[in-house]
């Protein structure tokens, strides 16, 4: 099997040198070089055509987030940046990841033998996702915040009978490798008093909350980090924290978020699989679940057993997502109503909510 070429892009010589270590210790992986700033990368690029970038954000020369615009606009390759875990750093990854980045990681800890081998597992991981991403070039640079989507009048007609009398629909997300724009796009087409919605994406401690505030800009609903035991309102999204899962629990006649640092489930914390589970058990028919780009099986399972509960699950379609592992996994697991592009996947969730709706207040 032909190794995975990676190249690494960062101004310490002290993280090139650990980041070439890891990779080369893998088997299907192989460094072909490391350079010290973007100019050195470009060249290097030309010269050595490598599969994966691992890529800093702050560094001489030239900053990663102007590489990284130059270079998916001209010669996209899948990037897994490198962050550092500040709030300036949170936010520089989330318009990296709008510009095209497949992924990130926080900067690697070097204060024990235990955090390296962690971080060895967490930053090859990523690298063999964006390895097998699907890229599209960018023709032009891409706004910072774009002004908020104008609904569609169809969802407009839909939005009135979204919420049944006595039954509060939810909705659950879950998403990993190329989620925040995907989980972006989704929540852009939903209407301002649509159900709330609860997401697990896989992301570290320390980004989910900027992650909130940037999609809180582009979307009609509210948008936020989780917090431990609020009521679960519609209109409103929930992000689930980068240090803890999320789950939904019912309180008396509401719904409201439950927070845990317990052990990572699928060798996830925050989980798709736990959300989804707490779905099942306490609110599976008043569900719509969805299924989102990702690497892995993560929360598979768990949306087949959603559906078993009574709830109805939007799968995201091979051709539109960035890694096709988590959609494949729980289509194989018999979990997916339907199985939709990702543009087209708002309006399906609303085209069935409106249906439900219908029926509900028919009686």
């Amino acid at each position: 099997m032909e190794k995975i070429k990676v190249l690494v892009v960062d101004d310490s010589v002290l993280i090139r040198g650990l980041l070439s270590r890891i990779i080369n210790s893998q088997p299907d992986m192989r460094t072909v070089g490391a350079a010290p700033d973007p100019l050195v990368a470009g060249e290097m690029i030309a010269d050595l055509a490598p599969d994966v970038l691992t890529l800093d954000i702050e560094m001489p020369r030239m900053d990663g987030l102007a590489f990284l615009d130059k270079l998916m606009r001209s010669r996209p390759l899948p990037v897994v940046m490198v962050s550092s875990l500040t709030a300036a750093g949170a936010e520089s990854t989330m318009r990296a990841l709008e510009l095209g980045a497949v992924d990130f990681v926080a900067k690697p800890r070097i204060d024990s033998q235990k955090s390296i081998a962690e971080y060895s597992i967490e930053i090859t991981d990523k690298i063999r996702g964006a390895a097998r991403a699907r890229l599209k070039a960018r023709p032009a640079a891409v706004q910072a915040v774009p002004a908020a989507p104008v609904k569609p009048a169809r969802l407009v007609e839909a939005a009135a009978i979204l919420r049944p009398t006595g039954a509060e629909r939810l909705i659950l997300i879950g998403a990993s490798t190329g989620g925040t724009e995907a989980i972006r796009e989704v929540l852009s087409g939903l209407p301002a008093d649509c159900p709330g919605v609860l997401i697990t994406q896989h992301m570290p401690a320390g980004f989910t909350k900027s992650f909130a505030e940037r999609l809180n800009k582009y979307c009609k609903l509210a948008v936020k980090e989780a917090e431990d035991g609020e009521r679960v309102l519609p209109g409103h999204a929930y992000i689930a924290p980068g240090s803890h899962h999320l789950r939904l629990k019912r309180s008396g006649t509401s719904y409201v978020t439950a927070l845990s640092d317990g052990p990572p489930v699928n060798r996830h914390r925050p989980s798709v699989e736990t959300l989804f589970l707490s779905g099942a058990e306490v609110a599976g028919p008043q569900i719509l679940g969805i299924m989102l780009t990702g690497m892995g099986r993560d929360g598979a399972t768990a949306m087949r057993e959603l559906r078993d509960a009574g709830s109805y699950n939007i799968v995201q379609d091979e051709a539109s997502c960035v890694v096709f592992g988590m959609p494949r996994e729980a289509i194989a697991a018999g979990a997916a109503h339907e199985v939709a592009a990702l543009p087209e996947i708002a309006g399906r969730a609303l085209a069935h909510l409106q249906k439900s709706g219908a029926r509900a207040a028919r009686g």
